[in-house]
């Protein structure tokens, strides 16, 4: 993973995942998760979760919220990639709600959800995600 400055800022996070998504293009859907220190620093490790093209059920978090817990010292920061244009669909709110919804149930802040597409990078704010 590239070296990222601090990330102390919703703008500072669109940045970093800007470059690290670059050049944009996707040929399928995906997942991201980076952690961030208590200090903003973005761990080396950058994990990738294929084949995420229909959003969890709801309720259907726990999983995640499980393995976020192992991780309670740090914020996690999550961007879903998929092929397409930038307008944001319904199963992208639906990812972008239930990865909130892992946070809250793990008790741990959540950064800005963020979207990449073949065309941009956007934030999903947890409240722009009504249906």
């Amino acid at each position: 993973m590239k070296q990222l400055p601090p990330i102390h800022t919703q703008a500072d996070l669109h940045e970093a995942w800007g470059t690290l998504m670059q050049p944009l293009g996707f040929s399928g859907h995906s997942i991201w998760l980076m952690f961030l220190t208590p200090e903003g620093e973005a761990l080396p490790q950058l994990t990738e979760i294929t084949e995420a093209a229909d959003p969890p059920a709801a309720g259907r978090e726990s999983g995640l919220a499980e393995l976020l817990r192992h991780f309670a010292d740090l914020r996690p920061a999550f961007l879903r990639s998929r092929p397409g244009p930038a307008v944001i669909t319904a199963d992208d709110r639906a990812w972008a709600r239930s990865l909130y919804a892992a946070c809250r149930s793990a008790e741990v802040p959540a950064e800005v959800v963020h979207l990449a597409t073949d065309t941009a990078i956007v934030a999903l704010p947890r409240d722009e995600l009504a249906a």
